[in-house]
């Protein structure tokens, strides 16, 4: 099996407990061969094999070079060597129990370690929803290494994590949150991915929801359901990750082209802040915005493989941003609703101030959200670390760590220590 070791874990006490090694390794599959190279990262709960449709668009084929006999024959496109690979805390790369080893840097730093154990010098990289961050940092902390940049469906961190707030959107969380078996996480999985209109479409005499619930549940099964330590943790990394204008500057000044590709009805990260890191990445982004959900790559494969080329291409003949971009450069945030909200006034277009207002309420509540998330999550890790211990002996004093208690206590059953 194809490991690349990233290093050694701080000492947890919770994976000594339970016998874990402290060896970090990341799974990896490579596929085809060729001068150009391609590193697909995926996102949050996900294995590398959800790159399939990509896998396939690249190179021809979506078998793995250790299962063809570790030789590649050249079908396909050809011409490019792609790697796949499981971030730490899903499928068969390692799983860290604390939530401090999970970061998009860190886990940009297990990309880079792949790279080097490859022997890659540069590649194209591309990835998606989380992946897609780890991309940014993998680019902010090695530009000289990175052909091009493939954003697909990305968000930036913190409450921008959040998605659309409306009624689908918290029915899918609820039932996300209670999935605890293949066939549970699979029917929400569904609505997670995908368009709505994609899956009443009719495959034959089926729908394509049925076919695609019967697909999941037996990649579920295959794979088993994520453990918590790994989601928690790939979590956090979602949550925490930020995008700094230091980093944004790097990624615009190292000369190599960026694509942005989005589905339109994404639930989970939405449209507005994949345009808005596309303009502050102005002028080597270009926008590709279509019609589909969160995976879009699945659900317009074909399009989306023909970006991944465009994006290739357009690096490999070394075409100039302006040529590129299809963003047109914005001023300062607060310049632009001045001359937004003078043009509008001067109009008499009250209605487009009214929902700019709106939109920046949204934007608010969205922040306020998550603070509340925060707080109800410390909270309730706050009330776990209290144990109750009800206090027995038979001497007339007993010692709990340094606190001395009367014999009168021992048997009454209000008098209960919590320790943490």
């Amino acid at each position: 099996m194809p490991f690349c070791d990233v290093g050694t874990q701080p000492f947890s006490p919770v994976a000594a407990a339970a016998h874990l090694t402290n060896d970090t390794k990341i799974f990896y599959q490579t596929y085809g061969g060729g001068p150009a190279k391609v590193l697909l990262i995926i996102g949050l709960a996900s294995t590398h094999d959800a790159w399939g449709p990509q896998i396939k668009g690249l190179v021809g084929t979506a078998v793995p070079n250790d299962d063809d006999g570790g030789s590649w024959r050249g079908e396909g496109n050809g011409g490019i060597h792609v790697c796949a690979f499981d971030n730490r805390g899903v499928g068969r790369s390692s799983v860290p129990v604390e939530k401090s080893q999970y970061s998009t840097r860190i886990m940009a730093k297990d990309a880079i370690a792949l790279l080097d154990h490859l022997g890659w010098k540069k590649a194209h990289v591309f990835g998606h929803s989380m992946g897609a961050m780890i991309a940014c940092k993998v680019a902010a902390m090695v530009p000289d290494r990175i052909l091009s940049l493939a954003l697909l469906n990305v968000t930036g961190g913190g409450f921008q994590c959040f998605p659309k707030l409306d009624r689908q959107t918290f029915s899918v969380a609820y039932r996300f949150l209670k999935a605890k078996t293949p066939e549970q996480r699979a029917a929400v999985d569904l609505d997670t991915h995908y368009s709505q209109e994609y899956l009443e479409e009719y495959v034959g005499t089926d729908k394509r929801r049925a076919i695609l619930y019967q697909q999941y549940v037996k990649c579920i099964s295959n794979t088993g359901m994520q453990c918590n330590y790994g989601f928690d943790g790939q979590l956090n990394a979602c949550w925490t990750h930020k995008m700094t204008e230091t980093e944004i500057e790097v990624i615009k000044s190292s000369g190599f082209l960026v694509s942005v590709i989005h589905g339109r009805h994404d639930i989970i990260a939405q449209i507005y802040y994949a345009r808005r890191l596309a303009e502050r990445l102005h002028p080597v982004a270009r926008m590709v915005d279509l019609h589909g959900g969160h995976l879009v790559s699945h659900e317009r494969p074909d399009e989306v493989n023909q970006a991944l080329f465009d994006l290739i291409k357009a690096s490999e003949v070394n075409m100039s941003p302006h040529e590129w971009t299809n963003l047109q450069k914005k001023d300062s945030w607060w310049k632009e609703r001045r001359v937004f909200i003078r043009t509008n006034i001067q109009a008499g277009r009250n209605t487009s101030y009214r929902s700019f207002m709106l939109e920046k309420l949204h934007l608010c509540l969205l922040h306020l959200f998550g603070l509340l998330v925060l707080a109800f999550e410390y909270g309730r890790k706050l009330l776990r670390s209290l144990k109750p211990v009800r206090v027995r002996g038979s001497s007339s004093y007993i010692e709990a760590g340094n606190l001395k208690l009367p014999e009168s206590t021992i048997e009454d059953p209000r008098f209960v220590l919590f320790e943490a």
